[in-house]
């Protein structure tokens, strides 16, 4: 009885003790993105930005996140952790200015 009880024990307290995998770095489209600001292709934030680079925005509430960066690696110590908005966005081809079609993501 002893022996079965210790065993148990043992498993319960190396299934807390397991670390869980970190979260997925990406979506299907491209790597997650951090960004500055999240706002819908026609806000008075976005349409002026989109228009100077002669985007074109069929759904004008798509979302466009502002100011973005890739987060390559969620890892330890946090150093790619994102402080602002965690989107994945269809089309990331603007050299981080505006990322067109995000998502948000949720930790």
């Amino acid at each position: 009885m002893f022996a079965k009880l210790f065993t148990i024990s043992a498993l319960a307290i190396l299934a807390v003790a397991t670390p869980a995998p970190a979260p997925d770095a990406s979506c299907s489209t491209a790597p997650l993105q951090c960004c500055q600001s999240v706002e819908p292709a026609d806000s008075a934030a976005v349409a002026p930005i989109l228009k100077g680079l002669g985007v074109v925005v069929q759904d004008v509430n798509a979302l466009v996140g502002v100011t973005c960066t890739p987060i390559s690696v969620v890892g330890v110590g946090g150093s790619d952790a994102c402080s602002a908005n965690t989107v994945c966005c269809q089309d990331n081809s603007f050299g981080g200015l505006v990322s067109i079609g995000c998502v948000p993501v949720s930790a």
